[in-house]
This record gives structure tokens, C-alpha cells and sequence, in this order.
């Protein structure tokens, strides 16, 4: 099936996906705990009934039984030498149940790792273990690929390259999202969609965790940006404990009344996950027939996004401030750090930035004496883990800005695409591959165009030539030109009228490089704050400054009122009329900090970096060891927590700030033990354990790294196992406390069996559970001491049971 016969159907038909496939093959006698992809193929005769039945009950499309199909996972069988092997067989069983007239879709799911900056697998490392397994199912002949259950957007972003990489099939994105609907690490809906579309998915929706009534409201979200058709696959409402076994409590029929919603929310095509059956699909089928696909809205919009945020931008939208400061040019002290291959200035800019008003931050990195692609991609994984803005990518080499869409896990804005033979034969097809917006700088091989008309004739031309790759106008943004006054007094009314010729007749976004027009001036900052308003007036949408700037910042804020781009003067309000407290706030923030100080910043920006250096400089003020753990660290790491709750952090964020915290502890080790500091931390022993016949371990590993980045002492015994190893484990080292996880609706009863245990065996240790299947009440059920449903709520809940 090729793309143009795939966006057709789905926009003729509904595709009625199958249901849940773990469940269904341990109900006809798969083990718990051993590897799904090899006894499948040792029992093939399984999968062809389980998929048949589907078939028969309506479902017109096969997800191959490839969930765990990658290396990584094969691996933890001793199979990962068989990638290509199995999934060719496997796909071939999904096509003989499938038979001539039905769809096989190649199924690849999460590895069980973070990529970097989060955990230790590189990007490229994820891409081709996906390449790998996407062509063991190409041999097996797939009609498409599906990628599901995503709780990353980096990993949902290496899996789309891997297959667009090595075919032309349609492919097909499905992420998972929590009850508060952010995936694991902090990706909205929204976000998702705009990265994926632009990134080349075919199709775009979202699977698991939730049942049919949470799951609209994602698709709601999605529908709003989404210029590809929709996918859902919900669970049979929430999984509960009756009589001992686990039970979904949505009934089939009850299921089949929201078919009719999703289709009219723009779902093209719709299934069953976790706690679904053949009943469930052959609902879905009664309740969709005689509909139709809904008519995508298409409703034009302009967006850059990063892994937690999109910035929408246009003539309805605040005018965007691209902070300017992450750029070497004439900064001796940041030019001297990124030779040293050091970042810490970068955070600090970024930071500051962000507090001022900017919305996206311009990384630019280009000078002599570094490799600059290296650092590029360095700065940019440190931005994406720990600020939420959306990244220009600034550079005048190709290569430099091909590394960085890469490993970019958004929407990029690229600075910039001109009208220079070179660049549009090299730069716009790779700003194509990743989906970026670009910033549009109409210069040609002969050099500044003088005039507004010469200008306006080179953005024609770049645009005529970018819609050969599939750009439309509200994927540019065209530079306005700035040059400096001092030499030119003509040059602002050539850029105003290019601004109000883009704003009006071309109607298209508009940005400046404003400081440029008052080179050479004396008190710069009133120029540009003039020349601001003048253009934002013309109908500029964005402009490259510098937000420290008090007058500029605030004229901007008018001009969005004056403009009726702030809705209600809701934004120009709240700046002034309320106490503006800074997210990284702290009691120390309106005095002059000391080293002390700066330890805790260090912690809450998660800036591993610069923490054992500002530990020593608080050192040598005479800040003990102890107070600067009891005072400062614990404090910082405390605030970091709040924000996590507060959904100000993230997941990734949440993780710097723990690992800045756990090298503050271990350079700080040897001078506590001399001093006699007592950390409870430090004499807490945690057993950490994914129960018996789970096989799911990436929730526990997190909370296990936390636990440790907090100073507790943990020993992880890994996945599936047994009580017994996990309660003699705890007898043997005096564990304080036991920690179970469970992600699989038949294995959270194992939980129970721990406890019962545990309990017989007289440990001693407090038992408290996690994982997407269990909760409060199943906790208080099974008579486990405490549940958390993520990592910050395990390190909480640790402290409370020991204290």
C-alpha cells in the first residue's frame, strides 16, 4: 500500500483495527514471564486464531505480534540476534490470518530505554535498532507500519526516521498519555501531533492507558492541528480487582457507544488496547457501519514546538521574542567556556531568557577554534531536557543544522533559508526531512537587495521553490532585512515595507534581527524600542532581541494590546498587576548570591555541570558540608519536587535536577563522613522489583534512579520476579522497604503475593507499589503499606515510611 492509496481509504473509510493480543494469548496457555515473539512463533497456530477471531468479530487491520520485537527487548531472551528472523515470521502469520482482503500493520513499540539526554541510548543508536526490525517486516510484507503505546516523543521521533529511512510505506504514530494527558516524559496532544505530522507521519492518534471517554478529549486536541487522519486505540475503561482477577470495567457494548464520537472527533481508524476482545471489535463495527471519516479541518496555522510546549505564532498571536543571547559573537567569557567544551553559560542565558519574555530561543554556536556540529548537538540535547521553549537553530553550515533537526524532539525554526543557489539546493530538502520551519532571508549569490521590491521578488522565488517541497506560507517566516541606519537612513522603510507587503498581500509571518538597525548608534535601546513598535505596527510577528531589555519587553506588551493580539489585555495585565515571582524563584533571589546560593540554582536548573565546582566555592566560604546539604540541597531539591507536582517540570527536568543532586552528594560524601552529617537518605535500603511475569521495567527503572539520585540505597532485582527472590533479598540486606511494579493487568495480582510473604516471612521492610494497572485502592486491597503513581510520589512516599 503506498501513501496516496492509504490517505485515500482513510478518508473514504473507517479502518477497524484489532484488539488486545497479550491477554488473549495467555487465555490459550502463554506463560507469564516468558518472551510473547518466540512462543508465538513455537505455537503459530495461537496467533492465527487470536487474529482470526478478530477478523471474523470486524477488524480489517493486523498489528503484527511485534510489540517486544526490537534488539533490545529480544535481548533480555537471548534472542536479539533473530531480529529480522522473527519479525519476518511473525509478520507472515499476521498476513495469513489477515487473509487476501485485510490490512497487516508492522508493529514497533518503545525499546524499554530513554534516549539521551535522559538515559544512555544515543539517538542514532534507537534509529537503527528500529531500521532492523523494520526490515525483518518489510520481508514479511506489511501493507504499513504503526508506531505504538509512545510515552516519548524522542523515541516516537527515531522509529518515524528509521522507517521513513528504509521504505515509502505509510506509518502511522500511536502515543500514550496519562490521565492529566501528557505522556511520561511532559508531551501534550497538541505537541505530538505537530511534531509527528511535520516529522512525516501518515497518521497520528493515541493508544493505551486510558479508556474511550479520557481518550476523546486527547483526540479533541489533536484534531485542532492534525492535517492527517487519526488513530485511537482505548482501553475497555479502567482496570479493577473483582473475586481475585483483574477486570477492565467497560463492558464491550458500553465500549461501542463512543465508536460514533471518535468518528465524528475525526478518528479514521479505531481498535481496542489493554482489556479489549473480538467482542469489543465486532462493537466498533456495528457502531461504525454506514459512517464515514470525518473532514479533516484544516484550519491554517503557524507552530514550532519542543518536547513539552508548541508556540503558535501569526497575525492573532502575541509577537514572539527569539532571544538572541546563546550566540558567542562578542562574548569572551562564553566563547572561552565553549572551547573548554563546557555549557553552563548556556543554561543560564536560556533561563534568563525564558524569565524575561522570550518564547523561542536562538542557539547559535558558530565560532572559531570548536567543532561546531558537536557542540551544537550538545546544546541542543541540554536546552531539550531543561527548558520548554522551542529552539531556533541558528548556523550558517548545513551539516551543523542537519545534526541538530536530528536529535531536535520538536518542531525546529531553522535561521535560515535564503535565496543563495547553495542553500536552496542543500538546505531545503533536509529542512523538509524534519519538518521545520525556516526563517525565509531574501538575499540572493549577488548579495542585500537595496529595496523593498527587489526583496519582495527573492521571497517569491524561495517560495515558489519550497512549495516543490511541500511548504506552505504558514511554514515561513520571512526575515525583514534589517540593516543599520547609521549608514543607511533609508534601510527601515525598505524593511517596513517588506513587512507590511508579507503582513498584507502575501500574508505570511515576519521576523527581525532588530538590533542590527542601530549599529553604530549611541543609547542603542531607544532605537530599536522605536523601530520595534514601527514594525509591529507594519504587522511583524516576531523579532530576534535581546528581552532584558525593561522598555522593549514592555512596549511589546502594549503594541499586543494596541494590536489586538492579547485577548482581553489578559497577558499586559498580569505582568504588571501581579507579584511576577520567577519559576526558579527562591528566598535568596533579590539579594546578591553567594556560592551557597548558587548550589541550589544549580540543582533546581539541573546543572550537573557547574555543581561540584559552586560546592567547592561555597567550601572555601566556609559553608560546612552539612549546611550546605541541609540548607541548600535538600531545599533546591525540594523545590523541584514542588514544581513537578505543579506540572511546571517534567519528567526530564525532574531527572537533571536529581542527577545534579546525586554528584553534589558524592563530592560531598567523604567531607559528611568526616563531619558526622547524618542523611536518613543514605541509611534507607530499598529492594526495587518488577513482580513475577511482568516484563516491563522503564516506570521502575526511574523510580529506581530517583530513589538513588535522593540518597537512597537501592537494589534493583530487575523484571519478573519472584516473591520469593524479592522478600529473601530484603531478609538478607535489612531492607527498610520493598518496591513492586506492575504494568500488566495479569501480573498486578503477584503484588499480593509478596505482601502475603513478606508478612508470613516477617521481614520488616514496608511494602509500596506502582505501574499504570495498580492504584490506592488495590494498595489498601492487598495490604501494602503505600502506592505512588510516579517517581517524585515513590521518593515521597519512601521518606513518610521511614520516618
Amino acid at each position: 500500500m503506498n501513501k496516496q492509496d492509504f490517505r485515500k481509504y482513510l478518508q473514504e473509510h473507517i479502518m477497524i483495527l484489532d484488539g488486545a493480543t497479550g491477554t488473549q494469548l495467555q487465555k490459550r496457555g502463554m506463560p507469564q514471564g516468558v518472551c510473547p515473539e518466540r512462543w508465538v512463533l513455537d505455537h503459530p497456530d495461537v496467533i492465527v486464531e487470536v487474529q482470526k477471531a478478530y477478523v471474523e468479530a470486524g477488524a480489517n487491520t493486523l498489528y503484527t505480534c511485534t510489540f517486544g520485537g526490537n534488539r533490545i527487548k529480544l535481548d533480555e531472551f537471548g534472542f536479539g540476534d533473530k531480529v529480522v528472523e522473527m519479525n519476518k515470521k511473525l509478520a507472515q502469520l499476521s498476513r495469513e490470518a489477515a487473509g487476501p482482503d485485510g490490512f497487516v500493520a508492522g508493529d514497533l513499540a518503545p525499546t524499554g530505554q530513554f534516549i539521551k539526554p535522559l538515559g544512555e541510548l544515543s539517538f542514532e543508536q534507537a534509529v537503527e535498532i528500529y531500521k532492523e526490525q523494520v526490515q525483518g517486516l518489510l520481508e514479511g510484507g506489511v501493507d504499513f507500519f504503526v508506531i505504538e503505546t509512545m510515552m516519548d516523543i524522542q523515541e516516537a521521533r527515531a522509529a518515524l526516521l528509521a522507517v521513513k529511512e528504509t521504505c515509502d510505506l505509510p506509518v502511522c504514530v500511536s502515543m500514550t498519555f496519562n490521565e492529566d494527558g501528557r505522556t511520561l516524559t511532559g508531551t501534550d496532544p497538541a505537541t505530538a501531533v505537530i511534531t509527528l505530522q511535520s516529522l512525516g507521519a501518515d497518521a497520528i492518534g493515541c493508544n493505551c492507558s486510558t479508556g474511550p471517554e479520557k481518550m476523546l478529549v486527547f483526540i479533541a486536541e489533536m484534531r485542532t492541528y492534525a492535517k492527517v487522519p487519526l488513530i485511537a486505540k482505548p482501553n475497555a475503561g479502567l482496570p479493577k480487582l473483582v473475586d481475585g482477577q483483574t477486570v477492565f470495567d467497560m463492558d464491550a457494548e458500553a465500549f461501542g457507544t463512543y465508536i460514533e464520537a471518535f468518528i465524528e472527533a475525526g478518528v479514521a481508524a479505531i481498535g481496542g488496547c489493554c482489556g479489549t476482545s473480538p467482542a469489543y471489535i465486532e462493537q466498533i463495527r456495528k457502531n461504525a457501519e454506514g459512517l464515514k471519516p470525518a473532514v479533516p479541518q484544516n484550519k491554517p496555522f503557524s507552530a514550532v514546538t519542543s518536547a513539552r510546549q508548541t508556540l503558535c505564532v501569526g497575525r492573532n498571536h502575541p509577537v514572539a521574542v527569539v532571544g538572541e543571547r546563546i550566540n558567542p559573537t562578542g562574548k569572551k567569557a562564553f566563547q572561552a567556556e565553549l572551547r573548554e567544551g563546557r555549557t553552563e553559560q548556556v543554561l543560564d542565558f536560556a533561563l534568563d531568557q525564558q524569565d524575561q519574555g522570550a518564547v523561542i530561543l536562538d542557539v547559535n554556536v558558530g565560532m572559531p577554534g570548536i567543532d561546531e556540529k558537536e557542540t551544537m548537538v550538545k546544546v541542543v540535547e541540554l536546552l531539550s531536557g531543561s527548558v520548554h521553549m522551542p529552539l531556533c537553530l541558528d548556523s550558517s553550515s548545513v551539516d551543523v543544522l542537519e545534526a541538530a533537526l536530528r536529535i531536535y524532539p520538536g518542531r525546529a525554526l531553522i535561521n535560515s533559508i535564503s535565496a543563495e543557489k547553495a542553500k536552496l539546493e542543500t538546505l531545503l530538502p533536509v529542512a523538509a526531512k524534519y519538518g521545520a520551519m525556516f526563517i525565509l532571508l531574501p538575499l540572493s549569490d549577488k548579495g542585500v537587495p537595496e529595496t523593498a521590491d527587489e526583496r519582495i521578488e527573492l521571497i517569491r522565488t524561495v517560495y515558489h521553490e519550497a512549495r516543490r517541497y511541500g511548504y506552505d506560507k504558514e511554514d515561513i517566516v520571512v526575515d525583514g532585512l534589517v540593516m543599520t541606519v547609521s549608514s543607511d537612513q533609508k534601510a527601515a522603510r525598505e524593511t517596513l515595507k517588506v513587512i507590511d507587503w508579507c503582513a498584507h498581500t502575501f500574508e505570511c509571518n515576519t521576523i527581525i534581527g532588530l538590533s542590527n538597525i542601530s549599529f553604530g548608534l549611541p543609547q542603542r535601546s531607544w532605537v530599536n524600542t522605536a523601530f520595534l513598535a514601527m514594525a509591529i505596527g507594519s504587522g511583524l510577528t516576531m523579532a530576534i532581541a535581546n528581552p532584558s531589555g525593561e522598555m522593549l519587553m514592555n512596549v511589546k506588551r502594549a503594541c499586543d494590546v494596541l494590536t489586538a493580539k492579547d485577548d482581553n489585555s489578559t497577558r499586559y495585565i498580569n505582568y504588571f498587576a501581579q507579584d511576577k515571582k520567577k519559576v526558579l524563584d527562591s528566598p535568596r533571589e533579590q539579594k546578591i548570591k553567594t556560592p551557597a546560593d548558587q548550589v541550589y540554582d544549580a540543582v533546581v536548573k539541573g546543572d550537573k555541570e557547574s555543581i561540584r565546582r559552586l560546592i567547592d566555592s561555597a567550601l572555601e566560604e566556609n559553608t560546612t558540608p552539612g549546611n550546605l546539604v541541609n540548607r541548600y540541597l535538600i531545599p533546591a531539591i525540594t523545590h523541584v519536587g514542588n514544581l513537578y507536582e505543579q506540572k511546571t517540570y517534567f519528567l526530564p527536568q525532574l531527572i537533571q535536577s536529581a542527577e545534579t543532586m546525586k554528584r553534589a552528594f558524592v563530592h560531598l560524601e567523604p567531607l559528611l563522613e568526616t563531619e558526622g552529617s547524618e542523611q536518613q537518605q543514605a541509611k534507607t535500603r530499598i529492594v526495587l522489583a518488577t513482580v513475577k511475569g511482568d516484563i516491563h521495567d522503564i516506570g521502575k527503572n526511574i523510580v529506581g534512579l530517583m530513589l538513588k539520585n535522593y540518597g537512597f540505597e537501592v537494589v534493583d532485582l530487575g523484571k519478573d520476579v519472584s516473591a520469593e527472590t524479592i522478600v529473601q533479598k530484603a531478609k538478607e540486606i535489612n531492607a527498610d522497604i520493598i518496591g513492586l511494579s506492575a504494568l500488566m493487568t495479569t501480573t498486578m495480582l503477584e503484588m499480593k503475593e509478596v505482601v502475603a510473604l513478606a508478612k508470613k516471612e516477617k521481614s520488616g521492610s514496608k511494602i509500596m507499589i506502582g505501574g499504570a494497572v495498580v492504584s490506592e485502592q488495590y494498595a489498601e486491597e492487598i495490604g501494602a503499606d503505600g502506592y505512588s503513581e510516579d517517581a517524585h510520589g515513590a521518593v515521597k512516599l519512601a521518606k513518610k515510611l521511614v520516618e
